[in-house]
């Protein structure tokens, strides 16, 4: 367990004595006044008050500034608990500074108004958004004219790492029911519009999210009211979604994705809030606002199809009803071992580079038909795939992949993380040979044993999109033909395209 210092009793009226030093966090009653050390220089109310904001009501507020500490009041116990569990196992961060949260001794803080005229002021405003009411105090402190739409403008700043309209649904719906989303790029920024059911909703989003990011030290959120009051919506898809209208068409002409259903209500099934007033258990949110995940992890969350879970998940994958005939590395991160299950041909333990990349290669495998059966892909409790020892024969069922030059994710920070997207008929070629035609490249994809529907050169002929004629191909394309030497040290790449030719 964590040790922390006392609390500092300055301006604050107890009742109960005072807090021993060096107090071990495990050892100190629950409390709904909690202790915040190590707070970075200038720091404001409202970025401490955001620490609380998403696990329930905060009541009150006492900076010590000059202690760079705090004390923060949350409206129930209940919800303090929540909040001091789930940052024992993410570390907190305000600025990306890590900080320090135990409960206090106090039981309630009584502060002098006077002295504390700022903290109860900003206060004030943000339980006036949480609550709905208009506040009264200083307008000078916040921004608290009302909220003029329930429409946000979101811009990604450092989008080292691919963010989907479910990773945006995600993390909004904690702030109320997200009905509407519409991604775009402008400028050569993700941006996208994401509308509340209710403004107020969209002004308490806005306070909380803005300025966080999304993974470690990228994908900075940066958020402003739209002009728009309404967002309409045409098609569900990866790109816009109406959550009121399950029943629109994707614009291809079939119907919603149905892997969209396992959103659930409009306010999102994946990480509902707990009766607590905190996150689900399943979920990580965190250091100040969002996910403590690094690199890949736009992984779970991107497919819609699993929660994103915490830092702590192995790396280690269960692969089963394979093609026992074939077994090769995958596109969504970096293979190292492969060890094919003696009494189980058709299933494999497969370990990744990372946990994130686990969760990413799950979410989009998963359920998919490869070598005309459909894959299973879950979690293994093992944490890594053991080679045999020196000496005993496994029949080559185990397989050292560390090496491999077929690696995409080696550098962090990759352009190769921005181009991580689900299993598709279109697939994306580069590292083409000069001299090698669109004839060439067909007969080649042909040969793979799919149908090539449609081929168009980028510019520079150096790279090109190839459709072929079904996911399934596409997948099948891409394992027999990613690496494929061309000759002259040319190596064909190929990953999975979020385009249609």
């Amino acid at each position: 367990p964590f040790v922390f210092g006392s609390d500092v009793a300055v301006g604050v009226k107890v009742t109960n004595g005072s807090d021993s030093k060096k107090q071990r966090l495990d050892e100190s009653p629950p409390s709904r006044v909690l202790h915040i050390r190590k707070l970075p220089n200038e720091v404001s109310e409202t970025e401490v008050i955001a620490l609380g904001l998403p696990f329930g009501k905060v009541t009150n507020i006492l900076m010590l500034k000059g202690k760079n500490q705090a004390f923060l009041e949350l409206g129930t116990e209940e919800a303090a608990v929540t909040m001091v569990n789930y940052y024992t196992a993410v570390t907190p961060q305000v600025r990306n500074t890590p900080v320090f949260i135990q409960y206090s001794n106090h039981k309630e803080l009584k502060t002098d108004s006077a002295l504390n005229q700022r903290a109860q002021a900003v206060l004030q405003a943000v339980s006036a958004v949480q609550d709905g009411s208009s506040p009264s105090s200083d307008p000078g402190v916040l921004d608290l004219t009302p909220p003029p739409s329930p429409v946000l403008r979101i811009i990604i700043d450092n989008m080292f790492y691919p963010v989907t309209l479910d990773v945006l649904q995600q993390i909004f719906s904690k702030f109320g029911t997200v009905m509407k989303i519409i991604t775009f790029t402008k400028n050569n920024q993700f941006q996208a519009l994401l509308q509340f059911s209710d403004p107020v909703n969209a002004q308490q989003a806005k306070l909380s999210l803005d300025g966080q990011n999304i993974y470690n030290s990228c994908c900075t959120l940066r958020i402003d009211f739209s002009k728009l009051v309404n967002v309409n919506v045409k098609y569900n898809n990866d790109k816009s979604r109406d959550y009121t209208r399950p029943d629109l068409p994707t614009g291809d002409g079939e119907s919603t994705n149905k892997d969209h259903s396992l959103l659930g209500t409009p306010s999102g099934a994946l990480a509902s809030y707990s009766s607590g007033g905190g996150y689900s258990s399943s979920l990580s949110l965190s250091q100040g606002a969002i996910s403590p995940l690094s690199a890949a992890a736009a992984a779970a969350a991107a497919a819609g199809r699993v929660a994103l879970s915490g830092s702590g998940v192995s790396g280690v994958l269960l692969a089963s009803n394979l093609n026992e005939e074939v077994h090769k590395p995958w596109v969504y991160g970096d293979v190292q071992r492969v060890k094919i299950l003696y009494n189980k041909k058709d299933s494999a333990l497969i370990q990744l580079s990372d946990g994130n990349q686990a969760q990413l290669a799950m979410s989009h495998l998963n359920g998919q038909k490869v070598f005309g059966k459909v894959m299973r892909v879950t979690l293994s409790k093992h944490q890594t795939v053991a080679l045999p020892r020196e000496g005993l024969d496994d029949q080559l069922l185990t397989k050292d992949f560390s090496g491999s030059p077929l690696h995409r994710f080696k550098k962090p920070g990759s352009k190769n993380f921005q181009n991580i997207f689900p299993p598709s008929a279109t697939l994306h070629l580069s590292n083409i040979r000069d001299g090698v035609g669109e004839d060439d490249l067909r007969l080649l994809f042909s040969n793979s044993g799919g149908t090539v529907k449609a081929f168009k050169f980028f510019q520079d002929r150096k790279m090109a999109l190839i459709q072929m004629s079904s996911v399934e191909e596409g997948i099948q394309a891409l394992m027999d033909l990613h690496n494929y030497d061309m000759g002259g040290n040319h190596h064909l790449k190929v990953s999975f395209s979020k385009s249609t030719i």
